[in-house]
């Protein structure tokens, strides 16, 4: 079997010296219009959300290892003004943004005129997909498809693809929680994963309600052994405090990295003008949240799981020497 070289490729240019991901995310797009809202009625122009996009980017992608951007209002745009240095890797969202059908059987949609094909000719390094999926779910069969559809394609495309399951509850009056969530997260992994993918980014696989790190720990670890692909924490909006620990607590267990997005750069939805600007640029200085946010994931030891895949082992010593 051929050795995947553009694959590899653009893993590589995604992390760390080390094999580490340390990725910001900004692929945002309609949640991210209500945090730009001043009041509920308020409207929020296509021009402003690009504006916000490049100036996180600006500000925070020279700390990271790559860039998750969506194509609407992102990734060209920040491309096109140097906003995104040319040295950081570039994963580009293929979903439309939020799903159909009720939320007991949510179904993700591939964004109409976009492709795996147009993403590797901007010069992505990797794309990402969003998927939302529950085991037992009516459409999971359907979800699966889907999953199987992207992963053919970015292997004809020689891309690397990031896998984004969503969990939700089968009972639209009750969240996921506790043992239940842990449940459905692994199940989840071990499932797609094999499918596809090569990096799982991964939801925190246990309820953050329940303030046990035992039990958090031995969840990421069962996490670690499900999965067939790397993972890598996203970051879920939550607070920045609980986030840091929950990502220490991941990469001791095996994750590889984080993806981070709300958790960092959320409070600068709510200002504007100098005051936007001073919060990104407090941001990205030490000991600025974003810095210590990463930390935990670029100092991951020896139970992380490096880059791993068909190419096992070849992977990690490359990154070694870089």
């Amino acid at each position: 079997m051929p050795f995947p070289l553009g694959r590899l490729r653009g893993l590589a240019t995604c992390t760390s010296s080390r094999g580490v991901f340390g990725v910001l995310a900004i692929d945002h797009r309609q949640n991210l219009r209500r945090d730009l809202a001043t009041h509920p009625s308020a409207t929020i122009a296509h021009e402003d959300l690009v504006d916000f996009k490049r100036a996180v980017v600006r500000a925070l992608a020279r700390l990271s290892t790559g860039v998750l951007l969506d194509p609407e209002a992102g990734a060209a745009q920040c491309i096109a003004d140097g906003s995104l240095p040319g040295s950081t890797g570039l994963i580009v969202a293929l979903e439309a943004t939020g799903y159909s059908g009720p939320p007991t059987m949510r179904a993700s949609e591939l964004l109409a005129g976009w492709s795996v094909a147009k993403a590797k000719r901007m010069g992505a390094s990797a794309v990402k997909l969003l998927v939302y999926y529950h085991p037992e779910a009516a459409n999971a069969a359907a979800q699966e498809r889907l999953v199987a559809q992207v992963a053919e394609s970015c292997q004809e495309h020689d891309i690397p693809l990031m896998l984004e399951p969503l969990s939700f509850s089968l009972d639209a009056a009750a969240p996921l929680t506790g043992p239940e969530r842990r449940r459905v997260v692994i199940a989840t992994a071990e499932r797609l994963t094999k499918i596809g993918g090569d990096v799982l980014k991964a939801e925190f696989p246990y309820d953050a309600q329940v303030r046990d790190e035992r039990l958090w720990e031995a969840a990421c670890e069962e996490l670690t052994a499900a999965s067939r692909a790397p993972w890598v924490l996203l970051s879920a909006g939550i607070g920045q405090s609980l986030f840091e620990t929950q990502l220490e607590i991941a990469c001791r267990a095996g994750a590889s990295g984080v993806v981070v997005g709300r958790a960092v750069w959320g409070d600068a939805t709510k200002l504007v003008g100098e005051a936007r600007a001073a919060f990104l640029a407090d941001t990205a200085d030490p000991p600025g949240q974003h810095r210590r946010a990463l930390r935990p994931a670029m100092a991951a030891g020896s139970n992380r799981r490096r880059l791993t895949g068909p190419w096992r082992g070849l992977v990690s010593r490359l990154l070694s020497r870089r």
